[in-house]
């Protein structure tokens, strides 16, 4: 068997340089040795994997350094280097806390502390996982912290900061270390493939770095998997495969079934990722977020915040063109609720669907945009099919509605032919001078009020309508004021979504809009119940107006019963 060193060891920079995403780090170290402001205790804190120990052994090796470079980088060529590299250097102690974490384990490191370096000037120590330590090895430890010799240094690394006694952290001089970010990620093994001759897919790379979660001590263990399964050649599709992913293309033809409204082709997909062994939770949080990348995808600059590769960028920016932003919130919204409840639903499964069957629905409230050829004439994408326009007068066009038919080799529906590009244009002209003829009554206050009460009459909440019939309108520089005497009136007015809409609608005015306020003086005064009177009251009223109801319940001995 060959003597194989895994990449996280390989590829361990020995530079300030070669330190992948901590440049705020690197640069202030530098900056302090090149100054001579060098802390006698340090601590390193921040994820796993992100270069923390990998920071304390350059600093500690650039200390001792017998010709470090103006830059302040190791020269990897003196006998202090030199020793380092092997793991024979007398000057650099280097101690786990999570094995050594009793008092005499720090009382016999103080003890190391009190000799001089045999070659050198400073002896470093470096503590691996310190918030391990118990808290009586941290109170042995201290005084040496706080005043240590002039030829020692410590440095402390750790993942868990807030362990770590507030006494120990006011001693040192604290650097905190970020997760690592996928671009910097992906570029710092593409070096490695470039360097192994190992032939790799970019959006492969992209895979790795999102389930390393910015740790890239966890991406070379990830990469070092995946080239062993496909030796020389690194494929995106064994990478979704052996790390257990679901492939981008079920987001993107789940979106689409969802903007055909196409309820069966959705729930075969969702049921063809259940038989593939993964959880409808997966599914449904993978489409909160394929909803949260086509909103960033909307907009050019939002675009570098995916992290994916070109392609697949390519492949969101256009299915964003096509799909409306209300949709995608809505699809977020529901995603978001689905998962929210998705431990309490007995039938989990069961509960996914429902939430897939909704974000199909939703689609049928917004209209679908159109993409725009070279000509600027305006034509339906092929991936979704365009909503009919509802008949609303006489002057209006109506539009046929068109039926998608489908593709046998993508499983996808796509449109008919269109029309030719002549007829479609004349059809918008046509269409453009008879919207010209369309009369919109005159805004003023009595029509805003023949508007107001039909409206009230279609409100199918009982309890809305006197709310609605209780409020006072005027009109105050082409905008409606809506006064109402309670919060309740208040918010019942603000709740009412399709109200602005219709009366821009009806008045033919864009820019409408409704302002509601609360006046006192409109308060309703409701007048007060009288209580029922009780059985025994209105005996006694009986007994006032006729006495021989007395006679008639002694000689029958009749009783009044009071609840």
């Amino acid at each position: 068997m060959s003597n194989y060193v895994v990449s996280a060891r390989k590829y361990r920079p020995v530079r300030f340089d070669e330190v992948v995403g901590q440049e705020h780090i690197t640069q202030t170290l530098k900056k302090a040795l090149v100054s001579n402001h060098l802390a006698h205790a340090f601590l390193f804190c921040g994820p796993r994997g992100v270069g923390k120990t990998t920071c304390a052994r350059i600093l500690a090796r650039v200390i001792n350094c017998e010709n470090p470079g103006e830059d302040k980088e190791p020269c990897n060529q003196c006998n202090s280097c030199l020793s380092f590299n092997t793991n024979s250097s007398f000057n650099i102690i280097e101690l786990d806390a999570a094995s050594n974490n009793t008092v005499d384990h720090i009382k016999g490191l103080v003890e190391q502390v009190r000799f001089q370096p045999q070659k050198g000037r400073y002896k470093v120590f470096i503590i691996d996982e310190v918030h391990m330590l118990s808290s009586s090895a941290f109170n042995a430890f201290l005084k040496t912290l706080e005043e240590p010799p002039a030829h020692a240094i410590f440095i402390l690394a750790t993942t868990e900061r807030h362990k770590i006694l507030p006494t120990i952290l006011s001693r040192c001089q604290i650097y905190d270390f970020k997760r690592i970010e996928p671009e910097k990620m992906v570029g710092h093994l593409n070096g490695i493939c470039q360097r192994e001759g190992i032939e790799v897919e970019n959006d492969a790379l992209h895979i790795i770095a999102q389930k390393s979660d910015g740790a890239l001590r966890d991406a070379l263990s990830i990469f070092d998997r995946l080239v062993a399964f496909g030796g020389n050649r690194l494929l995106y599709k064994d990478a979704v495969e052996q790390l257990n992913i679901l492939d981008y293309d079920y987001f993107f033809k789940a979106a689409e079934f969802m903007m055909l409204g196409d309820v069966a082709d959705l729930l075969l997909l969702f049921d063809e990722v259940i038989q593939n062994g993964f959880e409808p939770d997966l599914f449904i949080n993978g489409l909160a977020g394929h909803f949260r990348d086509l909103l960033m995808a909307k907009v050019p600059e939002t675009i570098p915040l995916l992290d994916v590769g070109d392609q697949l960028k390519k492949r969101y920016k256009e299915q964003a063109e096509i799909t409306p932003e209300s949709f995608i919130l809505s699809g977020i919204e529901i995603s978001n609720s689905c998962d929210l409840s998705y431990k309490a639903a007995k039938n989990r499964r069961l509960h996914v669907e429902l939430a897939l069957i909704k974000m199909c629905y939703v689609n049928r409230d917004f209209e679908i945009p159109e993409k725009k050829n070279e000509t600027g004439i305006e034509k339906p994408s092929s991936s979704v099919v365009k909503k009919p326009q509802s008949v609303k007068k006489s002057n209006h066009l109506v539009a046929e509605p068109l039926t998608p038919s489908p593709n046998m080799e993508s499983g996808i529906k796509k449109m008919p032919k269109l029309k030719s590009i002549d007829q479609m244009a004349e059809e918008i002209i046509n269409t453009e001078e008879k919207e010209k003829l369309i009369s919109f009554p005159e805004f003023n206050k009595e029509n805003l009020k023949s508007f107001w009460s039909k409206y009230v009459e279609e409100v199918n909440q009982d309890g809305i309508k006197p709310l609605l019939r209780n409020t006072e309108l005027r009109i105050e520089k082409n905008n409606v004021i809506a006064e109402t005497g309670t919060s309740l009136g208040e918010a019942a007015l603000k709740a009412e979504i399709g109200l602005m809409e219709g009366l821009r609608t009806f008045f033919g005015k864009k820019d409408l809009m409704m302002k509601v306020v609360i006046n006192k003086k409109n308060k309703r005064i409701i007048k007060k119940v009288p209580k029922p009177l009780s059985n025994k009251e209105k005996y006694e009223i009986l007994l006032a107006k006729y006495p021989l109801v007395e006679t008639l319940q002694q000689t029958f001995e009749l009783n009044f019963d009071d609840n």
